[in-house]
């Protein structure tokens, strides 16, 4: 990675996000380029970051070897067609962070380019994202592993083999965040009710939070041992996790799940 140029169509979070984590383990900053509608923005990046940027798409694109298109899903077409007379000869690995756009729509705005198509989270933002990948059949085993690079400088990534797999990608990790988020703010709820005051609540549940998610992710067991483990016969989790299951908990996730995956494909 340390002799090719990356380019930011959209300069928005997510983007800001990659960029960051690139620069955070050791890409030079003149070999980012970011494009924004907003000016300022691109101004204050610039003297932030230390990166190039530039309103133009002629002066970025036709440099690049890998191109971040970072921009809303409804506005992606537009951005395609006004970006695709600057694409060179070998063209640069597209990389597409927008929800639903599929490869064969960049592919029909860009023309037989080489494209990863990505789905990140929001967890990206602290570099501790969680991403699915689909590369299309033009995309070379270096540009996989420099998708690889991009990706998991902030957090994990994920290759597919089917891209209609991106639907079910979307409804655990993409939407996954305000899944958990939904848990721990009744957990708050339940616990300020339960006489402790908001503070005391909130530290103790996002600790809770954290601390399992860590614990979950470092140990050599899933997370189905690992509940047993802290379930005691007879016990305070046991009588929590009863009451979880005669509510219908594992239903209610497979559920929300599903319509979540369905929401997806009828965006796509």
């Amino acid at each position: 990675m340390t002799d090719i140029t990356i380019g930011f169509i959209g300069a928005g979070n997510m983007a800001s996000s990659i960029f960051g984590g690139l620069l955070a383990k050791g890409i030079d900053a003149s070999q980012i380029w970011l494009n924004d509608i907003d000016a300022q923005r691109l101004t204050a990046l610039a003297q932030e970051y230390k990166v190039n940027t530039s309103l133009n798409y002629e002066e970025i694109v036709p440099r690049c070897d890998v191109l971040v298109l970072a921009v809303k899903p409804q506005v992606m077409e537009q951005v395609c067609a006004a970006i695709a007379p600057f694409l060179t000869k070998p063209a640069p690995m597209v990389l597409s962070i927008a929800a639903g756009v599929t490869v064969a729509s960049l592919q029909q705005w860009l023309g037989q380019v080489p494209v990863v198509r990505v789905m990140p989270n929001t967890p990206a933002l602290v570099q501790a994202g969680a991403s699915g990948m689909f590369a299309s059949q033009e995309v070379s085993q270096t540009q996989r592993q420099q998708a690889e690079t991009l990706m998991n400088s902030v957090g994990q990534s994920v290759w597919l083999e089917q891209e209609a797999l991106m639907d079910a990608v979307t409804a655990v990790s993409g939407s996954g965040p305000a899944y958990f988020f939904l848990l721990m703010e009744n957990m708050i709820d339940a616990a300020i009710k339960l006489g402790l005051d908001k503070d005391t609540a909130t530290t103790l549940v996002l600790q809770t939070a954290l601390g399992a998610a860590k614990l979950a992710s470092q140990s050599d067991v899933g997370p189905g041992i690992l509940r047993e483990r802290v379930t005691s016969p007879g016990g305070t989790t046991q009588a929590a996790l009863q009451t979880f299951a005669e509510g219908g908990f594992s239903e209610l996730v497979h559920r929300a799940l599903t319509s979540a995956k369905q929401r997806s494909e009828e965006l796509g």
